[in-house]
């Protein structure tokens, strides 16, 4: 999937993750898609909860070499 901007998130644990994923939204223009990689199982049902509070489109979220890798788009 094409993404406009990533962010590592590997080795961050609840609730950094997130919060590093809101501010790096933050920067970015309404409609591009941002590509989070993470560590922490939490991540997978936090992602979730999260694209669901902000409005924000969590498009896949999928499993790489052990990490958690989620593409959201920004509302």
């Amino acid at each position: 999937m094409e993404f406009d901007k990533e962010f590592d998130a590997s080795g961050l644990a609840c609730p950094m993750p997130i919060v590093k994923t809101k501010k790096s939204l933050n920067d970015m223009a309404s409609g591009q898609v941002l590509r989070v990689v993470a560590t922490d199982p939490g991540s997978v049902c936090d992602m979730q909860a999260f694209a669901e509070q902000t409005g924000n489109a969590l498009l896949a979220s999928t499993t790489e070499n052990s990490k958690y890798v989620f593409f959201l788009r920004k509302a």
